[in-house]
């Protein structure tokens, strides 16, 4: 795309170039946003590219985002992203709901050889031989006015993002590997991915699975409140109680203000606003069940014979990697194999592309169907 890029500021200006991306079959967007001193990100600037235009939306001169919202739920507009994840979260919190359909070109790019979770950078550098500017990584794009060449930097991250998808788009489909991303694109639409009930924050506290008893109830009931402080306050979970403080908190159970208070990962400020509440929480969590880890977080240790079964379970990954030309590691890790064995659900061999080239073969080998062989030196099965 050789023409300049739009800066969108007005409702007039936004509706016009939605109803013109209203008739396209697909477009790349990408968002800059703030994160560091909020709970929710703020929403900077919204980038969208067509092979013939591109344009940077600002909402924070738009009171009204809602043709933005509608194009990204328009059922037959492909938005194409990298690494979407983020990008998802804020549009499923503007909207209610992730923009569908979706395709991710981090996520397509394993199944054309390139490593697993690449850079946008480095994707658009082996495919388009461009090496992109990395002059406003930093930048703090809340300040307006924002300059042309922040300007242009942005637009960058899609405009370079139409080109890669029409690269990887005509590469999967020599190889017949296009709709293998089905499944996986679908998932990453799915609300539920985007929906984080205060309920279930301790599972993403590191280290929680180290806790039992009461102190993993505890954990729990603090993780939670720590959620919901954060939420209404808009302040980042760290900046009101960090990871290693509500560990401490859970495995010394203080019953008085002279135990917490000698927690040396506390601050006096916190003790000072929130020291009565803490210790409630601690008193009432200690007193009940730990709700139970979801089936699918449960990992038991394999067994000395499960050990040797992933062991040629991983030859087969590595057959079927070099057949299809393809990274070992991204059809399928150690820990992969093991989540197989163990039946868990949500074991990523079991669903989409990776299930179609390996987790077949592999369930065909656990059940006997499918055996290995030497021949002229090499493992084939």
């Amino acid at each position: 795309m050789s023409g300049p890029v739009h800066f969108i500021d007005t409702a007039a200006e936004l509706e016009a170039f939605c109803t013109r991306l209203s008739a396209t079959g697909w477009l790349a967007i990408d968002t800059e946003f703030l994160r560091e001193k909020t709970y929710y990100p703020k929403l900077c600037l919204v980038q969208v590219a067509t092979p013939d235009e591109a344009a940077c939306i600002d909402p924070l001169a738009l009171e009204d985002l809602g043709p933005l919202q509608a194009l990204l739920a328009e059922p037959g507009i492909t938005k194409v992203m990298h690494a979407c994840r983020q990008d998802m979260e804020i549009f499923y919190q503007l909207a209610g709901r992730p923009p569908a359909p979706v395709f991710d070109t981090q996520v397509a790019a394993p199944l054309l050889g390139y490593a697993d979770q690449i850079g946008y950078a480095n994707l658009v550098k082996a495919l388009a031989g461009i090496t992109l500017d990395k002059l406003h990584t930093r930048a703090d794009w809340s300040v307006r006015p924002l300059e042309p060449d922040q300007i242009r930097y942005a637009a960058d991250d899609v405009i370079y993002l139409v080109e890669i998808y029409r690269r990887i788009v005509a590469q999967l489909q020599e190889l017949g590997r296009l709709d293998w991303l089905a499944e996986d694109f679908r998932q990453l639409s799915d609300p539920a991915l985007y929906d984080t009930p205060p309920a279930g924050a301790w599972l993403r506290v590191k280290g929680a699975d180290r806790l039992r008893g009461a102190s993993l109830s505890i954990l729990q009931a603090l993780a939670q409140w720590r959620e919901e402080t954060a939420r209404r306050k808009d302040r980042p979970r760290g900046w009101l109680l960090r990871d290693d403080a509500l560990l401490d908190i859970a495995r010394h159970k203080p019953a008085s203000m002279e135990a917490l208070r000698a927690i040396r990962s506390l601050s006096d400020g916190l003790l000072n606003r929130s020291g009565d509440t803490l210790l409630t929480i601690v008193t009432q969590a200690a007193a009940r069940e730990p709700l139970p880890y979801p089936d699918s977080r449960k990992h038991t240790p394999v067994s000395a014979a499960q050990a040797a079964l992933v062991d040629v379970m991983m030859a087969v990954v590595r057959i079927t990697a070099e057949e299809n030309r393809l990274n070992p590691v991204v059809l399928a890790s150690r820990r992969d194999l093991e989540a197989l064995l163990q039946d868990d659900p949500e074991c990523r061999v079991r669903y989409g592309w990776r299930h179609r080239l390996v987790g077949a073969r592999l369930q065909q080998l656990l059940s006997g169907e499918l055996g290995l062989s030497v021949r002229d030196g090499r493992l084939v099965l």
